[in-house]
């Protein structure tokens, strides 16, 4: 069975860091690039960073350039979303995806989806 467990969510005051894990499981993890979106209430869903492999090339949505990072050990098929100086605006339901496109930004290019973590992060 295809999974993938995001974990790692919670709530931290702005300025604060959380690292958000998305365990694989049930796929060769390394034949896929690794996405991360998020979902605040009232809102579409948004792209926030992405890694291919191989390769490990990255993208980041502009709001998160700088703060987050992205990065994965495919020895132990996990991802990885390092966020720092976390602001009000970050808060959301974080859901990590995977997908053996080459456009890694769109959301509809993904296939497996995590359950959703939630992130709130507090003035």
């Amino acid at each position: 069975q295809v999974q993938l467990v995001d974990s790692g969510g919670g709530l931290v005051q702005a300025g604060g860091s959380l690292r958000l894990s998305c365990a694989a499981s049930g796929l060769t993890y390394s034949n896929y690039a690794m996405g991360w979106f998020r979902q605040a209430p009232g809102k579409e869903r948004e792209f926030v960073a992405a890694i291919r492999w191989p390769g490990g090339n990255t993208l980041y949505a502009d709001s998160v350039k700088g703060r987050f990072t992205i990065s994965r050990d495919n020895a132990k098929n996990t991802g990885y979303l390092q966020m720092s100086s976390l602001k009000p605006e970050d808060t959301a339901v974080y859901y990590c995806a995977g997908t053996s496109s080459v456009v890694i930004h769109l959301a509809g290019s993904y296939r497996i989806w995590g359950q959703g973590t939630q992130v709130t992060v507090s003035s």
